[in-house]
């Protein structure tokens, strides 16, 4: 019954009528029509067979070695017959029109959409996850709907959105299939988003970005015994995905949720912003969020408002440009600021922009704002 409860299907009317599976980041908006078979069984990219019919998986830092039989440790790529498969392709558990704000991206597309999508799985294990009902499930545990990358793209086509996020759970996992559907997006002129935990290996991930405009990391803390504890992943593998995503010119921002009394202290934040102007540059946006009780630590507390806002003056006292905070509506850090003038260029209340005056990301001085702006 929780399961029915936590996963209830939505009819749609977008095009043809689709079933979608609710989730908690798209819990308002217009529902998203997808049709179209996909099938859940897909041979994966990014793996070597071993003898014995072990199969050695290279997409993330788990670099699972999986016996006949076996899944990984996201849970979606299995070991049949000695060859690996991704189980969860073209299945898609939650799909919706969102705001590009609610991703969050603040420099890219403002007062945009972007249709949304995400299948089973996720390769950490983090305590505090938000969608932990599709993202810590095997495929055959969560209701979906059988999709074809024709299918996703036509869908958004139709919603009127302009690019297409992979969200909700983690893209990694369904590298394949977003891929797939990246290819085709670009090619009808949909921009391309990924929301990700950043926790992959950097071939993968440099084959994926010339199909990407734009990738935000939800970068867990600079602690990396946080990392280990926490989210069952490793710190500095992501680290240096975003020196990648970075070079390879795709449009970065980060966001860092605040745990209460686990990693929203100076001792983490300031760290973390000296890194992110010394390896990335000082114009990359950095996001604060503000944790609250949810699913293994629904025992803590809400982030206390004045760490996040604390959080937020300490990046800019290092030296970052961009600097936003996420959960407190109405709050200074909502809004995008001119870096020479410090008047609001984009101004924001929650996911909601109420003024925006680049042009181009230009501001009206001549000033250029970085981002993807069209």
């Amino acid at each position: 019954m929780k399961k029915v409860l936590a996963f209830l299907f939505l009819l749609a009317v977008v095009g043809s009528a689709a079933l979608l599976v609710f989730s908690r980041e798209r819990a308002a908006g217009p529902a998203a029509g997808i049709s179209g078979a996909g099938s859940g069984l897909h041979e994966a990219l990014w793996y070597e067979k071993l003898a014995g019919g072990l199969v050695h998986c290279r997409l993330c830092p788990n670099a699972c070695r999986l016996p006949e039989g076996r899944t990984g440790l996201c849970r979606v790529r299995k070991n049949v017959g000695g060859t690996l498969y991704a189980l969860s392709y073209g299945q898609i558990a939650a799909a919706h029109v969102d705001p590009i704000e609610k991703k969050p991206f603040f420099h890219v597309l403002p007062g945009q959409k972007a249709f949304s999508l995400a299948t089973p799985g996720c390769n950490m294990r983090c305590q505090f996850c938000q969608n932990w009902e599709i993202s810590q499930s095997f495929p055959w545990d969560v209701a979906t709907t059988p999709t074809t990358p024709e299918a996703v793209v036509a869908a958004a086509l139709r919603s009127g959105a302009a690019a297409i996020a992979f969200t909700y759970s983690e893209p990694t996992i369904f590298y394949e299939y977003m891929l797939a559907i990246a290819r085709l997006a670009k090619a009808k002129g949909l921009k391309t988003l990924v929301i990700s935990n950043g926790y992959i290996q950097p071939e993968p991930l440099e084959a994926l970005l010339p199909f990407i405009d734009a990738y935000k990391v939800d970068f867990k803390s600079f602690d990396p015994q946080f990392y280990a504890d926490l989210t069952g992943g490793r710190r500095d593998p992501v680290l240096h995905a975003m020196k990648i995503i970075r070079a390879n010119g795709v449009w970065l921002e980060i966001v860092n949720l605040l745990v209460t009394g686990q990693n929203d202290g100076e001792e983490q934040v300031r760290p973390l912003a000296r890194w992110v102007k010394e390896n990335l540059g000082d114009d990359v946006p950095l996001h604060f969020t503000r944790f609250h009780p949810m699913y293994k630590l629904a025992n803590l507390p809400p982030t206390p408002v004045e760490r996040v806002v604390r959080a937020r003056e300490i990046a800019i006292e290092e030296g970052l440009k961009f600097v936003y905070t996420g959960n407190l509506p109405g709050a200074a850090g909502d809004s995008t600021y001119s870096p020479q003038t410090g008047a609001i260029v984009i101004e924001r209340k929650g996911h909601h922009v109420l003024r925006n005056v680049l042009v181009d990301g230009l501001t009206p001085e001549g000033e250029n704002i970085p981002g993807v702006w069209r």
